[in-house]
């Protein structure tokens, strides 16, 4: 049984999408993991096995049965990125806690070769949104390592606010690496949402 208000779901605005992982994902998922190895290894946990043996098709369905065991148990949402229907990327809010906190941490990342194109603020808006109106959750967090410049501009796009500075946060690359904070409460997007913030800035961009 889900126990998680608002899950499953799908989500779109223009070309980006968010919807559930599906089974059949496993080959698209392999392909774009090893094609972005130099783009996505820096940022990601230190792993025990080489990059291209860890994204391997067979790879998919442990982490599919995962994700799914996270998403019954009401602690993951965890969303496939698409953009014009094509596997773009992987966005997940996890760490999801109820009572007092009502939070979750977002973590999200896009194929390499679709960049620049806006998909992951705009992915990361509709999660967002999503969470606080359907989810009930009240404060979604996100934490970047300092050098990593092209998520920190996703969530500056956004409008997130800088919280905090976080010494020997995860380990990354073989050691443990500094992050930076950002949040994002229902209070700082209310009352039209951040994806409509999002849209907005794009319009005056322009």
């Amino acid at each position: 049984m889900v126990r998680t208000p608002g899950w499953p779901v799908t989500l779109a605005e223009g070309p980006v999408g968010l919807r559930p992982h599906r089974a059949r994902d496993a080959i698209a998922w392999s392909e774009v993991r090893c094609a972005n190895q130099g783009w996505l290894e820096p940022w990601e946990p230190t792993r025990p096995r080489p990059w291209l043996s860890q994204h391997a098709v067979s790879e998919y369905p442990p982490l599919l049965r995962s994700l799914r065991r996270g998403a019954r148990a009401g602690v993951l949402l965890p969303w496939v990125v698409t953009y014009e229907g094509r596997f773009a990327g992987q966005l997940t809010l996890g760490n999801v806690v109820r009572g007092a906190a009502c939070s979750a941490y977002a973590g999200y990342w896009v194929d390499g070769r679709l960049a620049g194109r806006g998909i992951a603020p705009t992915a990361l808006a509709m999660a967002v949104d999503h969470a606080f109106r359907s989810v009930g959750l009240h404060r979604v967090e996100v934490n970047i390592r300092p050098e990593n410049m092209a998520s920190r501009r996703v969530v500056e796009k956004l409008g997130l606010r800088e919280e905090g500075y976080h010494p020997r946060f995860l380990h990354i690359g073989g050691g443990w690496r500094d992050h930076i904070g950002y949040a994002v409460t229902v209070e700082d997007v209310a009352p039209h949402g951040l994806l409509s913030r999002w849209r907005e800035s794009q319009r005056s961009s322009r």
